[in-house]
This record gives structure tokens, C-alpha cells and sequence, in this order.
């Protein structure tokens, strides 16, 4: 000990990181333009000022002395201890990781407190299931939400660091493929904010979305290996490791129960990642759950020379964790996807038994557990599905209660029902998941029978209360035999639930009277609508500080946690409208510069920031539509080399259009190739100089967008009218001041009813137009004949003038479109153009275009996720939240006796009873108040090991003087 306290004293008195070394600028990197581009270190230097000013603003954060020496102390330390690098061998990778420590130790003890209050409450407590957690990057959210950023920020400029350089080192984690797994990483995050008491569950894929990469125009896709370097915010939890099953034979007993017997084992290794709520204390988990062979490798076969065949056995168990499957929207039944989605629902279903049972005794003996019933199961358990992949867990539960808890059918039944709900995501009948028969069979042979048996009971109730009609029982059985025999997912999901929700309200109509009509009939109360929202603290507190600070300047701060307020922008442009037309203009104009510059920067590509930034970032799919927007660049194109009056009153433009294209997805690759080419062909073209300019943007990812949708002029939300479920992408763009350029589609239905339609660029049909159009027989080809403009753009295109003369490159694109033309893109050509027309000239009229720009974002308050979530919560889960005491640090020489057997074992680190400081007893504010002081941990509060347990003074006592380390005798809690 004497010699622990000594190297730390030591410590102490380090000196500050060596000034890292700027880089030889590249010799070969793209000139810079006079006019456009802004030098690299004074757009830095802005974003770091703008970003500490605005804290100062909306008064976040204690700028003290005190709080940065505390700051740069854990950050040496990391850097000495955690990674073992002397100041001068550091690279800029080490400052990142260090940096990382030390803003996950400020977290620790509110993830320590918080469950230390659920288990005090003991809530109903939330598991949100998703497949896919598109998280992107950590560090700066959580400095955010901690409200530490500015704090750490000027802590590092005084060490001569830049916080900008240290943010871009740490990589995406890109276990998503898009909106899906982006609205359930903005659910936690409001989650944690209303201080639910809420677990995410998922899988640690090794290998996330892949990184895309444009060659010759072709999208080549390699591997996102996001955990190569390793990954700082997670803890590995092998305490908690659990058996998954797969395959083998069932046997029915002799009293009449089943047991799947012959099977193989893949051991569920949980990976736990702290999700903290904005300034409340509170810090959820994150579970991640990744494979793990349960042997080693076979000996035998290294004696016989034979090493591929050990790796291999030991590889196809570790497969299952191994890659994120890209969502294409076509469901094509994989034997991989069905063992990564029952994989996560065992392992998850597991855990929240173990949970439920152990929820106070923290022990495994059962003769100690606190619950041996499972009536109270229900009421202390909400499970949400995200769509229908974890939709196995309704057969998993009822598998676990009835073979292994040996409860009767009917008691399981009611409990499974009672616990889970649902919500839809797609109304694409395609993307509809459908597993075969044969399939699990072979692979989950106990819950194909359970799905048979809930099946049959589920069509009794059907005949029941609509007798004779076996239409309708054929429609709502849950075994589809048109085809190759198959279980739908979807209809499982609805029957084993008590709530279905769609995401939008024109989606969850489309639901009730279309897609899922019997069933709506048959359960009424079943269905709701739960429109999607964002998180502000990522879509603007953080991606765009400049808004920030400008929204903040007017109505204040409470935005961050109460979106709505933004209403109140309404009030200050009419109290002060050149004032507020200025910010708004001056703050997306900043945006524009910095985006111009990045763009140089990493793509060497030049854009002009006083153009109109034309932006559709998604997935690249037919149903998108980004074909129609191909179709106005090249009608913008043939007008400016026609000349005359289009030419001279042209408003320039920029164009990005960013997105992935499932690599099976042959025509959205394709649809790729026609964006790349029509912009090699606009930018060489000297007739488009400086007033039209296309650009793709390559690999799109969160990263990416927090920075084209802070600069976003028009956002391009331009599906066909019935097939977008809700989108998020358009309320992020509509949050940071870009007007919608969109059909009646989705979330847009409800974002023009907030901001008024005269606030939105509407056209095109609505949904009840295209069922009409398409009843009555739909003729592309048509379209076409009757329309020169567009006829002239589908012939250039089939010419090959945007393929270097090839007739046949582009052909199946044509083909598509004078053929079914299924979206409907010539259809809606006469009203999108008109639409995009109207927008070029009112952005010709600055002040016009601002006021509609203040308009959109004070009515964006309504998409907030924690909305959402409240909504979610108030009529489905029905949980309380329970808010966490302030978390204190222990003070020195606490008795490690004082740490009774049989406490809540809910951390690493506890604060005693007998500490000269104790918790306050009373409670959190209901509302997250973003003034309310910070807890910052001491240098070493948050270092542990097996028999050491480093505690330092409380937060009024900060000094440089070394810690006092305490030997702790038993360090079983976990």
C-alpha cells in the first residue's frame, strides 16, 4: 500500500503531456480554395470556442480550476497506468483512450447509484430488444449528457490537445444498418433521460455495417472491424455468461412435458456499456451479448496435423456474433440470422428470469431467492420487440416457463402476453420476416411446436369469434402454406403480445385497415400509434452547437430536456425578427463553412457554402426514390445547357446524396453508378460551373451525418406515399433548420401538420392517389410519351450520355422505370419538379427563407424521442422512474468491513454508511435541470482491482495531494 500511495504521489507531480507534434501537411492533398474554404486550424479553433461559449451561455457546466486539474490528473494516469505509454511515446490514439477513461470514470459512480436504486424500488423494469444498436460514436455524447464536454475540452487545450483531433480517432459503432437501430440508440438515451429504469438488449457483432467505398462509381463494400483497437466504454461481464441451444431432438416424458435433449451449446458472453441520461444522475446498461465456443480447441486434431478443422469447430459458434446482416428489405430466410436472432432472445430471456428471481438477495442459491412464483412476472417486467427479429423470444419464454419452471400452458400464456409488445417497422409485405418450417425444424425443434401449439389455440379463438369463416382463418394463421410452408413472424408477434404499435400515423393506419386488418378487427385494443422521435441532446445540442447557442440565446436552455419549448421561437421572431433572422442565418452558414471544409479535407472536394445544399442521406432503395432526384438533377442539368431565361435565373445548388446499398441489392448498387456518373458528367461540364455541382458522399454513417445535417438547406424526404413507415432522418434535418422538400409520407404527414403545409415543399400523391392509380392500371410508359422534359432525361440516361456511350449499363434502371415503375417516380416527375422549383426561389429571398426555417424548427418539438418514450412508457410499459440520489465519492479511510454481506451487489464501488459524507436523501428534480451542479469523481475514484479499491476526497475537497489507497479484503460484489 505504502508503495501504491508513493507511485501515485509521484504521479501527481507528473508533468503535463508533451504538445503533440503537428502533422507534415500532405504534399499531394487538394489546394484549398481563396474563396470557399476556410484554414483547418481557425474552423477548429471556432468549434472549440463556440463549443465552450455555449456552455458558458446556457451556464452547463463549472469551468473551475479545481475541476480541470482533477480532469488532467485521471487523464495522466490513464496514460501511465491504463495504457502504459511515457508522455513522449504517446499517440494520438492514446490521448483518445485516455480520454475515454477518464470521462467513463465520471460515469461509474452514477451507473453504481443508479442500480442501487432499482433495486431499492425494485420498478417495473424495461427491456427494449433490437437486433441492431446504431450508436456511432460515445465520447462526446456521454461528455454531453455528464455535462463535462466544455470542462474537458479547455482541460485538454491547456495541455496543449485539441479535443476536434482526439473525437475523430474513436470509430463508429455501427451495429445498425440505418433508422431502425438509430431510433433504438436515441430510446436509450431518452430512457436514461426520464430515468426509466431500462435495459438495451442486443449483439455485439465483431464486424458492425460495412465500410463503403466508391470505385468508379461502383460501391465496393469491406469489412467494419470497429473492435480492432478495442473498445473503452465496454465491460466485459463473464460472471454472467449463459448456454444457448441449437438443434438436437425433442422427448416427450412420461408425466407429458418435453425436453429438448442432443443439442449444441454456444456460450452468450454479456458485454455491458453505461447509457447516462442527461444530467440526472441516472445511467442505464446497455447489454450486448457476443459468442463464445464452449470448448477449446480439439487437441486430437493438432495430433493428426489437422489445425483448419480445430479452428473451424471452435469458428462456427463464434460465427453467430460475427457480422451484422445488411437490411436489403427483402427477408431471405439465412440459417445465420435465424441463430443470431434466437441467440439473442435466450440469452436475454435468461437473463431477465435471473434478474427477476435474484432482484434482492443478489445470489444464485435457490433456496434464497425472494421470488419463486412468476405472478408478479408482468408487473415487474416490460419486454418491447423492435420489429419481428427478436420476435423468437415469444416461444423462448413460453419454452422457459413451461419445460423448465413447469408452469401450466394457460399461466404461461397469460404471463407471455402480458409481458410483451410490439412494434412494426415496415409495411413492405416483402421485408416481412417468414422463417421455414424445415428451417426450424432442424435448428429450434421445440419452438417450432410451441409456434404449432399457440397456432392452433389462436385459430380455435379466430373460429370462435368468427365462425364459418376460414377465409379469415387462413389469413391469421400464423403457418403460411402458400408456397414453401412458413411461420410469419409478424403475426406471432401480435398474437403473443398486449400492444401493437406502428410509428407514424399514417403507417399505424395503413396497419389497422390494411396490412393487419383481421387481426385489428379481431384485438382493437391492441393497436396504437407511436410516433418516432430523435434525441436533441445528439441531433443538435451536439452535432450543431451553433444552432445551440442561437436557440438557447432566445427562449434558454430547457429545450435540451423539454423539446417543446422550442415553441417559443415563435414568440422571439416576432419579438425580434431581424435579430433572430440574423442568428439563424449566421449559425447555418458556420455550419455550411465547416461542412465545405471537411468535404476538402477528406474527399477533395470543392463546395461553394453560399449555394443551396440540395441533401437525401439514406438507404439507397427503390422505394426512396432516389431515382426521381437523379431525374431533377438532369432536368436541372439540360436547363442550364439550353441557356436563355432558366440559365440566367438559375439558382446555384450543391446536391449530396449519401447512402449503402445492401451488397445483394443488384439495382440499388446500380442506382449508385447513375448518381456517380451523372455527377462526373454535371462537374466537368463548364456549363455548370459555380452554379450546379452533385456530390456523393461515401460511407455514409452517424459520423456523417452529424455534419451534413447541421449545414442541410433542403432536405429530400420523397418516398411514394404509403411505403415509408415513419423515417427519422427528416426530423433530425427538420430540427436543424432544413426545410422539407417530401410527399404526404411517414412522419412528414405529421411534420406539416406541426409547421404548417405552407412551411413544407408537399407533392405528389397521397396514399389514397397511388391505391387509385394503381387499381385502375398504371401505365408508365405513358408518362413518358406525354411528357417531353421527362422523356428527354430517361432517353439520356438510355443513350448512354451519363455512361460513356454504353446503351446497356444503365438499362435495367430504364427498364424499371417505362416498365412496373412500382414507386411511381414518373408519376409523381411534373409535381416534384414544380415543388423543387418553388424552393430554389424562395431561397432566393433570404430573410423569407429563415422565417420559414424558425417556423420549422420551433414546431420540431414534437419529435422528440423522450416523447416518444413518455408515450411508450404511459401506455404500454407502465413503469415508474426512479431517480437516483446525487452519487457521491467516498471519503478516505472507509472500512472495507462497512460493505455488509447480503447488500445490493449493483457495483464496483459503494459509498458506505459510515462515510462523513452521505448521500442526500432526497430525490432527483423531475425534470433533468441542466444548472444542477456536477459530480465530478476524484483522480482515482474510479480505478479497481482485485484486493485494491482506490477512494479519494469529495468534490469541495479537490487538491493535488496523492489518494489514500485502501486494502479491501473481498471484492466478490460484482
Amino acid at each position: 500500500v505504502e508503495t501504491v500511495n508513493f507511485f501515485f504521489a509521484k504521479m501527481s507531480a507528473s508533468p503535463p503531456p508533451v504538445i503533440p507534434q503537428e502533422k507534415e501537411k500532405d504534399k499531394d492533398s487538394p489546394p484549398k480554395d481563396a474563396r470557399h474554404a476556410v484554414d483547418e486550424e481557425t474552423v477548429a479553433l471556432r468549434r472549440r470556442q463556440e463549443s465552450i461559449r455555449f456552455d458558458y451561455v446556457a451556464g452547463l457546466e463549472q469551468l473551475s480550476e479545481d475541476n480541470m486539474h482533477a480532469i488532467r490528473s485521471l487523464f495522466n494516469r490513464h496514460l501511465h497506468c491504463t495504457l502504459a505509454k511515457e508522455l513522449n511515446m504517446a499517440t494520438e490514439r492514446d490521448y483518445y483512450l485516455s480520454l475515454a477513461h477518464t470521462v467513463r470514470d465520471h460515469v461509474m459512480s452514477g451507473w453504481f447509484e443508479t442500480q442501487r436504486a432499482y433495486y431499492r424500488a425494485d420498478p417495473k423494469r424495461i427491456y427494449y430488444l433490437s437486433l441492431e444498436f446504431y450508436m456511432g460514436r460515445t465520447l462526446t455524447n456521454t461528455m454531453i449528457n455528464l455535462g463535462i464536454r466544455g470542462l474537458c475540452t479547455k482541460a485538454l487545450y491547456k495541455m496543449g490537445l485539441k479535443m476536434e483531433e482526439l473525437e475523430e480517432v474513436e470509430v463508429d459503432a455501427g451495429l445498425g444498418n440505418g433508422g431502425l437501430g438509430r431510433l433504438a440508440a436515441c430510446f436509450l438515451d431518452s430512457m436514461a433521460t426520464l430515468s426509466l429504469p431500462a435495459y438495451g438488449y442486443g449483439l455485439r457483432y465483431e464486424y458492425g455495417i460495412f465500410t463503403q467505398r466508391i470505385r468508379d462509381g461502383y460501391q465496393e463494400e469491406t469489412p467494419d472491424h470497429w473492435l480492432e483497437n478495442g473498445n473503452p466504454w465496454e465491460i466485459p461481464r463473464p460472471e454472467y455468461i449463459l448456454p444457448i441451444h441449437f438443434y438436437g431432438d425433442v422427448k416427450w416424458l412420461a408425466d407429458g412435458r418435453f425436453e429438448w435433449e442432443g443439442s449444441q451449446i454456444v456460450l452468450a458472453v454479456p458485454y455491458d456499456t453505461p447509457i447516462p441520461g442527461y444530467r440526472n444522475h441516472t445511467v442505464n446498461t446497455m447489454r450486448l451479448w457476443s459468442a463464445r465456443s464452449p470448448n477449446g480447441f480439439d487437441l486430437s486434431y493438432f495430433n493428426h496435423g489437422n489445425y483448419i478443422k480445430a479452428v473451424i469447430d471452435r469458428n462456427l459458434a463464434e460465427n453467430i456474433t460475427r457480422v451484422l446482416y445488411p437490411n436489403d428489405n427483402f427477408f431471405e430466410g439465412k440459417e445465420l440470422r435465424l441463430k443470431q436472432e434466437y441467440f439473442l432472445v435466450s440469452a436475454t430471456l435468461q437473463d431477465i428470469i435471473r434478474r427477476y428471481k435474484n432482484f434482492k438477495t443478489g445470489t444464485q442459491d435457490v433456496a434464497q431467492l425472494q421470488r419463486t412464483s412468476f405472478e408478479e412476472f408482468p408487473k415487474k417486467c416490460a419486454i418491447q420487440l423492435n420489429d419481428t427479429h427478436p420476435s423468437l423470444g415469444i416461444p423462448e419464454l413460453m419454452r422457459l416457463l413451461v419445460d423448465v419452471e413447469h408452469l401450466p400452458w394457460n399461466d404461461a400464456w397469460d404471463i407471455c402476453i402480458r409481458t410483451f409488445a410490439y412494434t412494426n417497422h415496415t409495411i413492405l409485405p416483402e421485408a416481412l420476416e417468414r422463417w421455414p418450417v424445415t428451417l426450424l425444424q432442424q435448428v429450434l425443434p421445440r419452438h417450432l411446436m410451441i409456434i404449432y401449439e399457440i397456432n392452433r389455440r389462436h385459430l380455435d379463438h379466430v373460429m370462435t369469434m368468427f365462425p364459418g369463416d376460414i377465409e379469415r382463418r387462413n389469413r391469421m394463421s400464423l403457418i403460411d402454406d402458400y408456397g414453401e410452408k412458413s411461420v410469419n413472424m409478424a403475426h406471432l408477434c401480435i398474437v403473443g403480445s398486449h400492444a401493437v404499435n406502428g410509428v407514424a400515423a399514417l403507417h399505424t393506419e395503413i396497419l389497422k385497415n390494411s396490412t393487419f386488418k383481421d387481426f385489428f378487427e379481431l384485438w382493437p385494443d391492441k393497436f396504437q400509434n407511436k410516433t418516432n422521435g430523435i434525441t436533441p441532446r445528439r441531433w443538435l445540442l451536439l452535432c450543431n452547437p451553433a444552432l445551440a447557442r442561437c436557440i438557447t440565446m432566445f427562449i434558454g436552455d430547457s429545450w435540451v430536456t423539454n423539446l417543446a419549448d422550442l415553441r417559443q421561437l415563435t414568440a422571439a421572431l416576432a419579438r425580434d425578427h431581424t435579430t433572430v433572422v440574423e442568428e439563424f442565418r449566421a449559425a447555418k452558414h458556420a455550419n455550411k463553412v465547416h461542412f465545405a471544409e471537411y468535404l476538402l479535407r477528406t474527399q477533395g472536394v470543392k463546395v461553394d457554402p453560399s449555394s443551396l445544399f440540395d441533401v437525401q442521406v439514406k438507404r439507397i432503395h427503390e422505394y426512396k426514390r432516389q431515382l426521381l432526384n437523379v431525374l431533377h438533377i438532369i432536368t436541372l442539368y439540360n436547363r442550364l445547357k439550353d441557356g436563355g431565361e432558366a440559365e440566367a435565373h438559375f439558382v446555384p445548388r450543391t446536391v449530396f446524396i449519401g447512402g449503402k446499398a445492401a451488397p445483394g441489392y443488384y439495382l440499388a448498387k446500380l442506382i449508385i453508378r447513375l448518381i456517380c456518373s451523372v455527377a462526373e458528367v454535371v462537374n466537368s461540364d463548364p456549363a455548370c460551373a459555380g452554379k450546379l455541382k452533385v456530390v456523393f458522399l461515401e460511407n455514409y454513417r452517424v459520423t456523417l451525418a452529424e455534419k451534413v445535417i447541421p449545414a442541410a438547406d433542403l432536405s429530400q424526404q420523397i418516398s411514394l406515399a404509403g411505403t415509408e413507415a415513419s423515417g427519422t432522418g427528416n426530423m433530425k434535418l427538420m430540427l436543424n433548420g432544413a426545410l422539407t422538400i417530401g410527399t404526404m409520407d411517414g412522419a412528414n404527414i405529421e411534420m406539416a401538420s406541426e409547421a404548417g403545409e405552407d412551411n413544407l415543399f408537399i407533392f405528389g400523391m397521397r396514399e389514397p392517389d397511388v391505391i387509385r392509380l394503381k387499381a385502375s392500371g398504371y401505365y408508365a410508359f405513358g408518362v413518358y410519351l406525354r411528357n417531353s422534359v421527362l422523356r428527354k432525361c430517361i432517353d439520356q440516361i438510355a443513350d448512354g450520355v451519363f455512361s460513356h456511350g454504353s446503351q446497356h449499363t444503365f438499362r435495367p434502371i430504364v427498364d424499371t422505370l417505362l416498365g412496373p415503375d412500382n414507386y411511381c417516380v414518373l408519376a409523381d416527375y411534373d409535381s416534384y419538379i414544380a415543388a423543387q422549383d418553388a424552393a430554389a426561389a424562395l431561397y432566393s429571398n433570404p430573410t423569407k427563407w429563415t422565417e420559414k426555417v424558425v417556423a420549422n424548427v420551433a414546431a420540431s418539438g414534437f419529435f422528440s424521442s423522450d416523447r416518444t418514450i413518455a408515450e411508450y412508457n404511459r401506455d404500454i410499459w407502465h413503469s415508474t422512474p426512479v431517480k437516483p440520489v446525487e452519487p457521491r465519492v467516498p471519503t478516505p479511510n472507509v472500512s472495507a468491513g462497512s460493505h455488509a454481506r447480503g447488500t445490493p451487489t449493483t457495483g464496483l464501488l459503494h459509498t458506505s454508511s459510515a462515510s462523513a459524507h452521505p448521500a442526500p436523501a432526497h430525490p432527483a428534480p423531475a425534470h433533468p435541470t441542466p444548472s444542477a451542479p456536477i459530480a465530478l469523481p476524484l483522480p482515482l475514484a474510479a480505478i479497481r482491482a482485485e484486493t485494491l479499491e482506490a477512494v479519494s476526497s469529495t468534490r469541495a475537497s479537490v487538491t493535488s495531494a496523492p489518494p489514500t489507497i485502501v486494502v479491501r479484503h473481498h471484492a466478490s460484489e460484482s
